[in-house]
């Protein structure tokens, strides 16, 4: 098996740090804050290949949590007091999202999807009947869904603090520290692992963007929003230029074959990654011109940070050097391997998840590839590409613009990226 990482820096002690002196989450002490990434609930869990904890049950009558899985429109419509403006936590591409207090006291979050009654009544309760079985403590669980007329509504648990996009881009907002960036950015990989390699069927996220990462009141990753892809999909057959996901998110590969596949999810991955590291957004028009695509920016500067250790010109200058340098150079270590321009050189995020764990040690990350040298890279092919992917983005179709909404997001929070490679 190649290997994904070979470090040509010199050793460091663990505790090598620039003025930071917080407790690392990647630390193995006891005293570390590292139990985030293990196993930790009192419940039973079976174990899988990605190190997460989770479960995968068979659906059962009594749904998720011992209570039906299926809701009235009328039930929706009390819980979410008449789908008030007051209760609206985001609209995006998908629909409008609204928070909802069930009968048993129960706080959710009700998602009115725009797919409408497009799809067969069978085909979107199979659908949703695999969503419903995957729960994992780093995925938004789905609570239940409403078939009615021409509406398909969705329920999921609520999850109270906001998403990352929020917490690292919205205006006045404090800095997220360093650590909590890691344990973000771990928790996340942990549940699009899941959704990769212990679910059966396998589910392509199709949309992973740090507005679609949801966070606790512990700063806990949630993800969330997997599967509703492939249901617009299943809905909308007969467009034939219909655009999946979010521009600055998008893989390469998607401009020219038109085909996701785990490895996408990667890639728009390590776009959040980027975000998390640098504290840019996916796009920012107020940025230089010729640097507004993160990707594009980062590419070069990525490469030196491996080469040179120095982060300077990559970390968020809101960090005040406050990090911990063995962790900024996996986490830019990765991102830089999840944004290669070649799919099949980016890892698996079961791969992502392992480095994580094993910081301080060689990585798996490189597939045999020299940092900077992921493939021959034309960027005139490339640019081409992407114009091409613009074009279909923000054509007459109106289902592909709906997927480029570039003020809000599909649960709560600002803007989107557009595209880049």
């Amino acid at each position: 098996m190649a290997v994904w990482f070979v470090q040509k820096r010199k050793k460091r002690g663990a505790g090598s740090h620039v003025g930071y002196t917080m407790p690392s989450p990647f630390a193995s002490s006891q005293n570390s804050d590292s139990s985030f990434l293990r196993p930790h609930s009192s419940a039973p869990l079976v174990g899988s290949a990605s190190g997460s904890n989770f479960m995968y049950s068979p659906s059962e009558p009594g749904g998720v949590g011992n209570s039906r899985s299926w809701f009235t429109y009328e039930e929706l419509v009390e819980a979410t007091d008449g789908f008030s403006a007051k209760n609206l936590l985001g609209e995006g591409g998908f629909g409008c999202v609204y928070k909802g207090v069930l009968a048993d006291g129960r706080e959710v979050a009700v998602k009115q999807l725009k797919i409408g009654g497009g799809q067969g009544e069978r085909e979107f309760r199979a659908e949703v009947e695999i969503i419903s079985r995957v729960h994992h403590r780093h995925l938004v669980s789905l609570v239940g869904y409403c078939i009615s007329d021409h509406q398909r509504l969705l329920v999921y648990e609520f999850v109270p603090n906001n998403t990352l996009h929020f917490h690292l881009h919205a205006e006045g907002r404090p800095v997220l520290d360093w650590t909590t960036r890691v344990k973000v950015a771990a928790g996340a990989a942990r549940g699009i692992a899941y959704l990769h390699e212990d679910c059966h069927p396998r589910i392509i996220h199709r949309d992973i963007k740090s507005s679609n990462i949801l966070l606790d009141n512990n700063f806990e990753a949630r993800v969330a929003d997997f599967g509703l892809a492939k249901l617009a999909l299943d809905a909308y057959t007969h467009v034939t230029t219909r655009v999946m996901g979010t521009f600055g998110y998008m893989a390469p590969e998607y401009a020219s074959s038109g085909k996701l596949t785990e490895k996408s999810d990667v890639f728009s991955f390590g776009v959040v990654l980027l975000e998390l590291i640098t504290g840019r957004k996916p796009v920012d028009g107020s940025q230089p011109l010729g640097e507004e695509s993160l990707v594009e920016w980062a590419r070069p500067v990525l490469t030196q940070a491996l080469d040179n250790e120095d982060f300077g010109g990559l970390v968020d200058p809101r960090l005040e050097k406050n990090y911990n340098e063995n962790e900024m150079f996996r986490m830019i270590e990765a991102a830089a391997a999840c944004v290669r321009h070649s799919a099949v050189k980016r890892p698996r995020m079961g791969q992502v998840v392992r480095a994580f764990d094993s910081i301080g040690e060689i990585s798996d990350l490189t597939n045999g590839m020299i940092p900077g040298q992921s493939t021959v890279f034309d960027s005139a092919q490339q640019s081409a590409q992407i114009r091409m992917f613009q074009r279909m983005a923000f054509g007459s179709q109106d289902y592909s613009s709906e997927f480029f909404n570039q003020s809000q997001s599909s649960w709560r929070s600002g803007e989107h990226g557009n595209l880049n490679h």
